[in-house]
Formats: structure tokens, sequence, C-alpha cells
């Protein structure tokens, strides 16, 4: 095995395991707490960003291959590690969260009704919406909906 691959497979196995916790702190402190129905395995699919993802891939496979200073690679792995962990803090993660998925005052219309409010989540089928009239959280089905 090359060293460039080698590199490239630990940089995506350390780049994996810190996406797991951005995305259980996000799962934690924002989808749970708008109640919001989707599994932890379809948010980390269908929100990850290919591009940082490789991008965090090499530089991490870098620092831990090719760097020979020691400390400055585990520094750098260290740094990382601390701000993907720091979502599973209820602020930071519900602020991302906040970030990634919530629209504000968005106009929805179906064929009968339109519905002005916040869209919390928007899943794959189902979009879990605050309506600003009724004053609560209701689910709108992505196929009934007039875009």
């Amino acid at each position: 095995m090359t060293k460039a691959l080698q590199a490239l497979l630990t940089g995506v196995f350390v780049t994996f395991i810190l996406d797991f916790f951005i995305f259980l702190g996000l799962q934690k402190n924002y989808i749970d707490f708008y109640e919001i129905k989707v599994y932890y395995n379809v948010l980390f699919v269908d929100h990850q960003n290919i591009i940082l993802f490789m991008f965090f891939s090499i530089l991490t496979g870098f620092a831990i291959i090719y760097v020979k200073n020691l400390k400055i690679s585990a520094t750098f792995i260290f740094l990382l590690f601390i701000i993907s962990l720091s979502t599973l803090y209820p602020n930071i993660g519900y602020a991302l969260g906040e970030k990634m998925f919530m629209q504000k005052n968005v106009t929805l219309n179906d064929k009968k009704n339109f519905f002005v409010g916040d869209i919390y989540y928007e899943g794959r089928e189902i979009i879990t919406f605050y309506d600003y009239d009724l004053k609560k959280t209701i689910l709108l089905k992505k196929k009934d909906l007039i875009r």
C-alpha cells in the first residue's frame, strides 16, 4: 500500500469518527429538542457534505502520516476532536443545527392552505414546520406542497 493511499484511508477513518460526533451533537441538541422524527443514519447520510468530508480526510491523513513532528500532528488532531465534540454542548449543537436546518419566515402552499412559519427540518418526505398562525409544530408532506 502506498503512503498516499494509507494517508487517505487513515484520514477517511478519522474524519468519519469526527463526523459521527458532530451529527450526534446535532441529533441530541437540535433534532431531539424539536422532537423531529428522523433516524440518525438518515440525518448523517442526507446532510453529509462530500467536499468537506474529503478535504478533512486528506488534511487529517496528511497530518497523521506525513507530518514527522508528533506534537504538531497530535495537537492538530486533538483540536479537530475538541471542535467536533463541542456540538455535544447544548448551545453549540443547537446553534449549528439551527444554521444547518432551520429556514425562518417561509411560506408553503398546498392545494387548500398556505402556511407561514419556520421550517425546523426538511427530510426526505416530511417537512417539520412551525406555523405562526397555529402556534404549533406541524408535519407537511413534501409531495402535497406546491413549489
